[in-house]
């Protein structure tokens, strides 16, 4: 028997071969000893020797090699007996457990699919010390020196470990100092809300205050960031060198210093824009440049007015125009002349569109949402609008698409979507003071099979009311720009002073006009029994006892160029309603409604995700001869000023009895700002004002102001919030309510 055997020693392989392996010879079978993880068949395929082959010393070299080099094994000898060429084996442990104690739980995946350790592999001492090394690296870029990184195993079995990782994170430095050293224009006060290092404030554990805590992978980051700074203030010569720490290790406290030489502040001086080939640029462009002579130069405003021209030129079909700014300086007087070299190469086209990330939602309805398709020519505007079009269906909640340049003149391009939850389930239980308790359920789904069309149910029930519906809303039937929706109602209600019981069904078609416009027309029959009618109310002109049918058209028009369904930052939504009833039922009026919302967000601006929201409503109704009560106006409430109960503004007859107002007006206004990130929970206030009266808008005036936590999207599948409102201006007889939640409804 001759034996072949690996030593392991220092990290290398050292192989000790008898002289009897010298010369080649003939194996008739190749067997493996100690096998736990993997296969015969597999060792033998990466072994690369097969029986009934000549082998040499050489090769049976090469064979262990391989097998080592798996990262399966601690030690592989060989033996040969009788032609039978035998692997001993001895497997690595396999890692059964992996458990990292010390770091935030969205850190430890992180981690450890970067250290390559996870379950079911072998055990391996360089990933170890490679996982060591990078925590300490990582842990040191956030601020914590000196931490201490223990990997401990646990033997689970003769083949199995258990590896715990231990996490001590090292001490915060805190910089106590930032120096400038050659500033004269500008001192540490005016850039320190421009970088990440900040020396420490008193109270810097306080929110919004600095706490001092080092960022070393910041550092490089803030040289860049002061230079930007005066290049923002038109010192375009500045210099500003590396930052250079001096770190005490007994008290874990540092400065920074930064050595600056400002130079001379410039002016701007002659803005030209140049574009090969002689193109013309439109002059609705030239002025939204931001740059203008005689003003201090600002390199802010120089990268606006390139992204500006970029895309600009992309609108036109051009996606690839390169523009390079040009900037001349007069050192003598300290101007600017800057020139933008539009370079606008070749139209694109696309090629090809890939959608991904869909797995619920069919790619036809993703597809028909696009501004772009094959074969036509690629703009960024088309881009955007496509990205926000596909956000405000409400169905993703992220949207990307890459651009993906093939050749000269075609691109391909990812739609890649992070689809949402559009569905939800609903049940629950309600209680008030006058309705008493209240049992309440419902199921919709925006996205029904994924094919776009919203479907929902609900039913309410209480001591004093039952409610029930059926919905449906197509809007994009077999993919066109048609719309159609409609539902069928039925709703009981003791009120205070009168009873109602109805029922009806609506229906709506609708047609898309452009990118943002939509037109609708709906009809509504509603079939009303009052019963019950208090003796104030039996001599009112608007409420008779008895039956009533309502048979109305309502055409609308909206614009909406929002970037979001449930969360907008960006845009408008204007719509603009009439509703025309006395086509032919007892009912006779017309109501004409306007509602703006408007949304700011101010990230990019302020580098803090601030939206501030603003909402107008405007109604009045004319009596054309039969105005029934419950379709006059009544302010109060979510929707129009909070702090007041439900429809409880309104003018009242002689004995108090709310009878409703023709005109109404609203405005609101309202900061959000997030609370709790990860679960998109935000906080908000506010400030409603409203006014109504049947012969002026001002015979009633109301306001308030709040606090709410928001839920845009909730795991109910539906907006969620909660407010507190304190009512200004009430007057005695007021119903007020402080605190409400809303379910399902949006801004």
């Amino acid at each position: 028997m001759v034996k072949k055997e690996s030593i392991i020693a220092g990290g290398s392989l050292l192989l000790i071969a008898s002289s009897s392996f010298m010369s080649a010879q003939v194996i008739s079978n190749i067997e493996f000893r100690g096998l736990v993880h993997i296969s015969p068949q597999i060792a033998s395929e990466i072994a690369g020797i097969k029986p009934g082959t000549n082998v040499n010393d050489k090769d049976i070299d090469r064979s262990v090699k391989k097998l080592y080099a798996q990262k399966y094994f601690d030690d592989v000898w060989v033996e040969e007996n009788g032609g039978v060429l035998t692997y001993h084996v001895k497997e690595k442990p396999v890692i059964a457990k992996v458990n990292l104690k010390g770091l935030k739980d969205d850190q430890k995946s992180a981690v450890l699919k970067a250290s390559g350790l996870k379950r079911g592999e072998g055990y391996d001492d360089n990933k170890v010390n490679n996982l060591k090394r990078g925590l300490e690296n990582s842990l040191e870029a956030q601020g914590y020196y000196d931490s201490v990184i223990d990997v401990d195993t646990k033997k689970l079995n003769s083949s199995a470990l258990e590896t715990q990782i231990n996490v001590r994170k090292g001490e915060n430095i805190i910089i106590k100092k930032v120096n400038l050293i050659g500033a004269k224009r500008f001192s540490y006060d005016d850039i320190k809300d421009d970088i990440a290092n900040r020396q420490e404030q008193s109270l810097g554990w306080l929110f919004g205050r600095d706490d001092g805590k080092l960022k070393a992978n910041q550092l490089k980051a803030d040289k860049a960031r002061i230079r930007e700074f005066y290049l923002k203030h038109g010192y375009l010569d500045v210099k500003v060198s590396n930052p250079i720490v001096r770190a005490n290790f007994s008290d874990y406290t540092a400065t920074i210093t930064y050595k600056i030489n400002e130079g001379k502040q410039y002016r701007v001086g002659s803005v030209k824009i140049f574009v090969d080939g002689n193109q013309n640029v439109d002059k609705s462009v030239k002025d939204n440049i931001k740059l203008e002579k005689g003003k201090v130069f600002n390199v802010v405003k120089l990268k606006k007015d390139v992204k500006l021209l970029q895309d600009y030129m992309s609108d036109k079909g051009y996606a690839f125009a390169q523009v390079v700014p040009d900037i001349k300086q007069d050192r003598a007087n300290h101007i600017a002349n800057v020139t933008y070299m539009i370079k606008p190469n070749r139209k694109v086209y696309v090629h090809n569109i890939t959608i991904s990330g869909n797995s619920r939602t069919m790619d036809r309805v993703i597809r028909r949402e696009l501004y772009f398709s094959e074969g036509e020519p690629f703009t960024k505007k088309d881009m955007d609008d496509s990205i926000d079009q596909l956000k405000r269906t409400g169905f993703f909640s992220d949207v990307e698409i890459i651009p993906h340049q093939i050749s000269a003149n075609q691109i391909d391009t990812i739609v890649k979507v992070k689809e949402t939850s559009t569905g939800s389930i609903m049940g629950g239980l309600s209680y008030g003071s006058y309705d008493g308790l209240g049992v309440n359920a419902a199921i919709s789904d925006k996205n029904f099979l994924g094919t776009g069309i919203e479907v929902g149910t609900s039913i309410d029930v209480s001591k004093k009311s039952k409610n029930g519906s059926l919905r449906f809303y197509n809007p994009r039937i077999y993919d066109s720009e048609y719309s159609l929706g409609g539902s069928i109602f039925k709703k009981k209600f003791d009120y205070y002073d009168y009873d109602e019981d109805s029922k009806g069904i609506n229906l709506t078609l609708g047609k898309r006009l452009g990118r943002n416009l939509h037109v609708s027309l709906g009809y509504i029959y509603e079939d009303t029994d009052l019963t019950n009618l208090s003796d104030s109310l039996k001599s009112s002109p608007y409420y008779q006892e008895g039956r009533q049918r309502k048979s109305s058209f309502v055409p609308s028009i909206s614009y909406d160029n929002t970037d979001d369904f449930y969360l907008p930052r960006r845009g408008m939504s204007l719509d603009l309603s009439m509703e025309y009833a006395g086509v032919g039922g007892d009912v006779k009026f017309t109501k004409y409604t306007f509602i703006g919302k408007f949304y700011k967000g101010l990230e990019d601006e302020l580098d803090y995700d601030l939206i501030l929201r603003g909402k107008v409503t405007l109604s009045t109704i004319k009596d054309r001869g039969e105005l029934p009560l419950n379709e006059k106006l009544y302010l109060g409430g979510y929707g129009s000023v909070r702090g007041y109960k439900t429809g409880t503004l309104s003018p009242k007859d002689n004995a108090g009895a709310l009878i409703g107002a023709k005109k109404l007006a609203t405005a609101t206004v309202e900061a959000s700002i997030p609370l709790i990130k990860s679960m998109n929970l935000r906080f908000k206030t506010f400030y409603d004002y409203g006014m109504t009266g049947n012969s002026s808008f001002n015979e009633i005036k109301r306001s308030s102001i709040g606090a709410a936590l928001e839920w845009p999207k909730s795991p109910l599948g539906v907006p969620l919030e909660i407010y507190y409102a304190k009512a200004l201006g009430d007057k005695a007889g007021d119903s007020l309510e402080k605190v409400e939640f809303s379910l399902g409804a949006r801004f």
